[in-house]
């Protein structure tokens, strides 16, 4: 699931269709919670990331390009709009019909003084894993 969830980030890198510096972290397993089902048998894969060192109209095309091009690579865009914050930063929610992996996507502008850039949150469903357990064990 970790592959799954790295190549899709891969392809949303693709479809911004515009350079900058991006964040390293790759995609990270961590327990989550299935209602009637043990916690230690399930899991999900988030993989969060950033598009930086780029001025907001690079941004603003990047965003209008990830809209356009989501629908053509299998992502349903379910939301599209701006924030609640002072800013109104502008975010896409989208979800990879046969996967069902969804992508959180905000442009944060930098109008608060930080620096402009695009974040994602790519994570996938919950899903049982049964040589996965939440709590490491010890052999002695």
């Amino acid at each position: 699931m970790e592959g799954e969830v790295g190549s899709l980030s891969s392809e949303l890198f693709d479809v911004l269709r515009v350079r900058g510096k991006v964040t390293k972290p790759g995609p990270m397993a961590s327990p989550c919670r299935v209602e009637g089902g043990g916690a230690d048998s399930y899991r999900s894969v988030r993989h969060p990331w950033s598009l930086y060192g780029v001025d907001n109209k690079v941004l603003e095309r990047a965003m209008r390009n990830l809209a356009d091009g989501l629908p053509q690579r299998g992502w349903k865009i379910v939301k599209q709009g701006t924030d609640s914050s002072r800013n109104r930063n502008l975010e896409i929610l989208a979800i990879h019909l046969e996967s069902r992996t969804q992508a959180e996507i905000t442009w944060r502008k930098g109008l608060d003084g930080h620096e402009p850039l695009i974040s994602f949150a790519v994570y996938s469903r919950c899903f049982r894993d049964p040589d996965f357990s939440a709590t490491p064990t010890s052999d002695g």
